[in-house]
């Protein structure tokens, strides 16, 4: 039974459930205790020790009968009640079905009447050729059972060619209730036989995903490259930014709590002493640190989008730390998305934003972007603000419009620049990244989710980037 319980954490491990290794302990202990005599005592300690997220019990439910079900669905013999007068129309009404619906499908039919589950073999056998292979994900798996049924025939072909059976028996004389009873049994083993396909295709799947190399770390998340994350990445990744955020605010707090303007600051006092002999007559404070005012434009294209979710993600996480923030997004033109994370969560708001501006085909127009953004909206910035682009510097040849740059440049206190491009491609191609660079105080690369917070996190350092 251990080693049961051990291939059942692993199953759980590849549908992307987190079960620690401690927590593996604790399964096997507390099964030790509660023994498996009683099923649901033994399933209630298994999911006890094993599941502490709500997404994870539709996931534990569905697999705990698949390794500690009661069997194979139960299938009976339809045949075994009929009379030997019965038996003889329905071999001669299978023998006048045989040429309209062809061997396979008689096959199929007859294992029905006979009551004969599918053997291990076979179902294996019906999981490669539906594409067993092809399976990525666990929730492949309905897609799997889907193909599996189609492949052994549990189609309405099928369903033609029972009723086409039972209206062959009736005109032959068989009485109604015999009929019915034949149906019902027929139609039972066809359910049961699709319930056992499934319970196949769901351990095809397991099997499929535990042939998968194991899930890095997120450590090294957080060093891949974004344009090397797979789906599967994309989704740990953004369930890692809530406990990322939260270190960056507990540094960001403790950052303005040390610089809160009573504190002396002692190094720069004696330095401006000196002509006094080292007697502190002309005393020097530490400069107040005040929270960052932000405005950031977010290149939504196919390239750096991402990146872009992920910043948004975390500056409005972050948003106890910052004065004011006023968030802008393009692809061919600029748009405010200020009130979208003002009235709904961090989480929910990017999925919104990512929604209403799906990316085109090479149609990136910063040039355009920004003179639409100083025509609309440049009140924005003052002295205070600190402006954040997030985007690779491609344009598709389009003007720069750096005259508009230059006065979001001379309005703001400075300008930061984010690329999720490695150096190397900067100013190549359509880059245009070259000629804005000059007017930033500092452009920095964020081609991965730990580049991106230690950029983040110099915002909230003294005196900024």
């Amino acid at each position: 039974m251990d080693d049961r319980i051990v291939q059942f954490i692993r199953a759980l491990r590849a549908t992307g459930i987190r079960v620690s290794v401690a927590e593996s302990t604790d399964a096997l202990r507390a099964v030790e205790q509660v023994g498996v005599m009683d099923r649901e005592t033994f399933k209630a300690a298994l999911r006890t020790a094993l599941v502490k997220e709500a997404r994870a019990i539709p996931i534990f439910e569905e697999l705990f009968p698949l390794f500690f079900g009661l069997g194979e669905p139960p299938m009976m013999p339809a045949m075994s009640g009929l009379s030997p007068q019965d038996q003889r129309r329905l071999q001669a009404a299978l023998q006048a079905l045989a040429q309209q619906f062809g061997p396979q499908r008689m096959a199929l039919m007859r294992r029905l009447l006979e009551g004969r589950p599918l053997t291990r073999d076979e179902l294996e056998a019906i999981a490669r050729h539906a594409g067993s292979r092809r399976v990525q994900e666990w929730m492949d798996r309905t897609a799997l059972a889907r193909w599996m049924q189609r492949s052994a025939g549990l189609d309405d072909r099928l369903e033609e060619m029972i009723r086409a059976l039972l209206r062959m028996l009736a005109e032959a004389g068989m009485d109604a209730k015999t009929l019915q009873q034949l149906e019902e049994q027929i139609r039972a083993n066809r359910a049961a036989l699709a319930r056992q396909i499934q319970q196949a295709a769901g351990m095809a799947t397991l099997e499929r995903l535990a042939e998968r190399p194991p899930e890095p770390s997120e450590a090294e998340l957080m060093e891949r490259p974004f344009h090397a994350l797979t789906p599967a990445d994309l989704q740990r990744m953004r369930q890692m930014v809530a406990r990322l955020a939260a270190r960056l605010r507990t540094r960001a707090a403790l950052r303005l709590k040390r610089g809160d303007g009573r504190r002396l600051d002692t190094k720069t006092t004696l330095r401006v002493n000196l002509r006094h002999a080292g007697v502190p007559f002309d005393l020097r404070f530490r400069r107040r640190h005040l929270k960052p005012r932000l405005v950031v434009l977010c290149d939504l294209s196919t390239s750096v989008r991402h990146c872009s979710e992920f910043f948004l993600h975390l500056i409005y996480l972050l948003q106890d730390q910052i004065s004011r923030t006023r968030s802008f997004v393009y692809i061919d033109d600029v748009a405010e998305i200020t009130s979208i994370f003002a009235e709904r969560r961090p989480d929910e708001a990017v999925r919104q934003v990512l929604l209403e501006n799906p990316p085109g085909y090479y149609n990136t127009d910063l040039g355009n972007s920004l003179a639409t953004f100083c025509q609309n909206y440049l009140d924005a910035i003052d002295r205070r603000t600190t402006v954040i682009v997030v985007g690779d510097g491609r344009n598709n040849y389009n003007d720069p419009r750096l005259d508009c740059f230059e006065a979001i440049r001379r309005r703001a206190k400075r300008i930061l620049w984010l690329n999720p491009e490695p150096r190397p491609l900067w100013g190549t191609g359509d880059s245009d990244l070259p000629l804005y660079a000059p007017l930033c105080a500092a452009v920095h690369q964020v081609q991965n989710l730990a580049e991106l917070a230690e950029a983040i996190d110099r915002l909230f350092e003294r005196g900024g980037v």
